[in-house]
């Protein structure tokens, strides 16, 4: 019993653990950075999105240089 409740808790681990690198992140200061742009790397405390569409309808913003 001991040993599928554990199973049962590494799954559930596996499945919830979060994407570390998201496509978009938008910064607290409400720029949208994708994968691979030059602050993306830097940016530390974000929200995540799917697109960068998805970003800017949330009331994000590309960066002004890129």
């Amino acid at each position: 019993m001991k040993k599928i409740i554990i199973f049962v808790l590494s799954i559930i681990f596996i499945v919830s653990c979060e994407q570390p690198n998201p496509p978009v992140k938008k910064s607290k200061t409400g720029i949208c950075h994708k994968a691979g742009s030059r602050y993306y790397d830097q940016t530390k405390y974000f929200k995540k999105f799917s697109t960068i569409k998805d970003c800017i309808k949330s009331g994000g913003r590309l960066p002004k240089r890129r």
